[in-house]
């Protein structure tokens, strides 16, 4: 099954940066069967998808995060990336890839990874 390992989580300042990768591996069918994304847990809160994108490069981002945030793929090297600037404290939370059978549905995910902890100091 897809194996997805995120890292490049960390502790910033607010208005800071930090780019997020997510290895891919395992791929069952055919790699443009899959969208890949990105979903944030925070403590308390409800999980949030933060980033999509398709076998095409069409992407999505949820409204909390558009302008700051840039998802991205190299298909060659199967890996996601998410490029987050302007970081504030409700950025903070766990950060976990995901993989997606055709478009994003963040209620059916084909698989996901252990997660990666971003956490922004004010």
């Amino acid at each position: 099954q897809v194996q997805l390992v995120e890292s490049g989580g960390g502790t910033v300042q607010a208005g800071g940066s930090l780019r997020l990768s997510c290895a891919a591996s395992g791929y069952t069918r055919a790699r443009s069967d899959y969208s890949m994304g990105w979903f944030r847990q925070a403590p308390g809160k409800e999980r949030e998808g933060v980033a999509a994108i398709d076998s095409d490069g069409d992407t999505y981002y949820a409204e909390s995060v558009k302008g700051r945030f840039t998802i991205s793929q190299d298909n060659t090297e199967n890996k996601v990336y998410l490029q987050m600037n302007s970081l504030n404290a409700d950025d903070t939370g766990m950060y976990y890839c995901a993989a997606f059978l055709g478009r994003r549905d963040w209620d059916a995910l084909a698989a996901w990874g252990q997660g990666t902890l971003v956490t922004v100091s004010s």
